[in-house]
Formats: structure tokens, C-alpha cells, sequence
């Protein structure tokens, strides 16, 4: 195979991010409701049944299985689970873009409507209640910032002697930011508030004259 022939099949090609093939893909979505007049950011409290964060304060939304189609339909489908209504019952759902976490996990946040007037029955398996926050505190607040860093510890079979420096490599180590809003009581943390302040910072992109 020549050159030109190599170029002409990458062409066609639409790029993607590098390595996604191992990393597990996952869908939430920011559910808005009308609530007194204003607009509400619905959130959910995890149950302390389950294994993985019990207790934390997250959207609905969960892994993408086989069959669902897309990112989109999984957010749907765990949305309608988790809180006990229909599919139909999600209005307007537009999405807001992909989070590369750094477990291995790509994350694809939505934001949708659900009607101020519609029941909610909540899985009691998985959530252990949800609450609503005014977004207009979100557009106004601030969340503190903490710095995690991480260590590199290499497996004890590092080929050590195949690269520069040996054990004596100087490994940058990852680190990223942690945000916290806190509200009535409630913390807000983690991959929940990167996904809050993600969908605030494009309200006041687009729409500074309405906030």
C-alpha cells in the first residue's frame, strides 16, 4: 500500500479521540424543572445499598449497554428509571458535550426538561431522594477549588530498562481540580459539579444579557 492510497482511505475518516476503544462510556442528564416560578436543577442522592459512591449527590444517568443506540438514549433510559417516568416524559434533551474522566470513563452530559407538574417515583434501589437547586444559584456562586494529585507507581515487571533514566525516569504525575458547591446542606462535588459548571459556563457564553 503506497502513501497516496494510505491518505485517500483517512480521508473518509472522521476523527475520535485516541484509545476510546477502553474507556466505558457513560450518559447523565441535567434535568430542569419549573418550580415556583423559577428554574430548578433537579439532582439525585445515591442509595447507601449501592457499592460504588453510596450517599453522593449525582444526575440520573449510568452506563451505556448494548442496547441502547447512543449516548442519548442511554440518558433517557436512566433518567426514566431512576426516577419513574415515561421516556416521553423528558422534553427538549440537547447535548452539552463529552467528559474524559480519569478513570477511564467518557461521559456524555445532557440537559432536558421535565414538566413542574409531573409525578416523580424515584427507584429506591438506586436513589435515596432527589432535591431540586434554583439554577440561578449556580449562575451567581462560585464553587471552591481543590487540587488532587496523583502518584505513579509502575507494576513491579516495568520494562525500566528499555527507556531513558531507569528507575530514576522522572514521571509527570496527573493531577486535576476538584469543585464543590455547597447548598441547603447539600455537598456537590466531583464529576457532578464539573458537569454543573460545564452547562452554567454555557449559559453565560451564549446568553450574558439573560443571567
Amino acid at each position: 500500500m503506497n502513501p497516496i492510497n494510505i491518505i485517500e482511505q483517512l480521508k473518509g475518516r472522521r476523527p475520535s479521540f485516541i484509545g476510546q476503544e477502553s474507556f466505558k462510556k457513560s450518559a447523565v442528564l441535567i434535568p430542569l424543572i419549573e418550580k415556583q416560578n423559577q428554574t430548578h436543577v433537579l439532582f439525585e442522592v445515591r442509595s447507601m445499598k449501592l457499592r460504588s459512591q453510596p450517599g453522593d449527590i449525582c444526575f440520573p444517568g449510568g452506563r451505556q449497554d448494548k442496547e441502547d443506540k447512543d449516548a442519548f438514549h442511554c440518558a433517557i433510559r436512566e433518567t426514566s428509571e431512576e426516577l419513574g417516568i415515561r421516556q416521553s416524559d423528558i422534553h427538549d434533551i440537547v447535548p452539552l458535550g463529552c467528559l474524559m474522566s480519569n478513570i477511564n470513563s467518557m461521559i456524555y452530559p445532557f440537559v432536558g426538561r421535565i414538566p413542574h407538574d409531573k409525578q416523580l417515583y424515584p427507584n429506591k434501589s438506586e436513589v435515596a431522594e432527589v432535591f431540586t437547586v434554583p439554577l440561578a444559584y449556580f449562575l451567581h456562586a462560585k464553587p471552591k477549588k481543590y487540587e488532587v494529585n496523583f502518584e505513579v507507581i509502575p507494576e513491579d515487571n516495568f520494562p525500566f530498562e528499555l527507556i531513558m533514566g531507569g528507575k530514576d525516569y522522572k514521571w509527570r504525575a496527573p493531577k486535576m481540580d476538584e469543585l464543590f458547591y455547597q447548598y441547603d446542606g447539600k455537598v456537590i462535588w466531583g464529576l457532578t459539579a464539573k458537569i454543573i459548571k460545564h452547562f452554567v459556563d454555557i449559559l453565560h457564553k451564549h446568553h450574558p444579557n439573560r443571567i
